[in-house]
């Protein structure tokens, strides 16, 4: 693959080369995006396995070896290295999902978002590889579901003390999104709300947060959520 190629897998899978899009094939697609979200490289068997499953494991050989043949005519040098039985992104390719897991990960530990937490937050809104419903596929989508509902949680935090509401209230609600019973981002939405003086917007939020948790889970919201709004309305 030719220099600025560019893999994108947290908005419908796409591969630009040169700035142009590039069709490959199905096997091509999954084995890009497979070794995209194993970083430090995968096993060419293991590839194999978890690309292919439902075939015989040489079936499945035969498929990897065609997806890496196909992979290999996107541009005019390899999307994948393959050494030692061992495959790797090469490093000719971008992926947005690296960059997003790295500022997710940064914002998580107290380093910052870097300056534009706005793009940030943006791809941190985009679900893993949409529409796909491959098995071994699972687990990565729920590290990344995971990771990015906290740095969500970090940014709309962030947002709120900089006093940028409107973007604080998107991002929380973002978090939301992911999981509707997780107390933080809610709360998070209450206080912006509080914030602007719309005190109305807050009672709301908190009821209807605290209705979901009752009819679904039979708990309520913790004493912190419940003393934003106790002495607005009546629980």
């Amino acid at each position: 693959m030719s220099q600025g190629a560019c893999l994108e897998i947290l908005r419908p899978f796409q591969v630009t080369c040169g700035g142009r899009r590039v069709a490959i094939s199905t096997g091509a697609q999954r084995l890009l995006a497979f070794v995209a979200l194993h970083r430090e490289g995968a096993h060419r068997r293991l590839t194999a396995e978890q690309l292919w499953p439902d075939c015989t494991s040489c079936r499945a050989a035969a498929n990897l070896r065609s997806a890496l043949c196909q992979g290999r005519k996107i541009g005019s040098a390899p999307a994948i290295d393959s050494a030692d039985r061992n495959l790797s992104l090469a490093p000719s390719v971008s992926v947005d999902f690296h960059g997003a897991w790295d500022g997710a990960c940064r914002l998580v530990s107290g380093d910052g978002a870097g300056p534009d937490g706005d793009r940030l937050a943006a791809d941190l809104s985009q679900t893993l590889l949409p529409g796909w419903d491959d098995e071994w596929l699972l687990l990565e989508r729920e590290r990344w579901d995971q990771l990015r509902l906290y740095a969500l949680e970090a940014l709309a935090q962030r947002f709120q003390s900089e006093g940028r509401h409107l973007s604080a209230l998107q991002t929380s609600l973002a978090a939301i999104s992911i999981d509707p019973f997780r107390e933080t981002p809610h709360r998070i939405a209450v206080e912006v709300h509080l914030a602007e003086g719309n005190v109305a917007c807050a009672v709301k939020r908190y009821k209807d947060y605290r209705r979901l948790l009752q009819m679904e889970l039979k708990v309520a919201p913790s004493p912190r959520l419940t003393r934003l709004v106790r002495d607005l309305t009546r629980t």
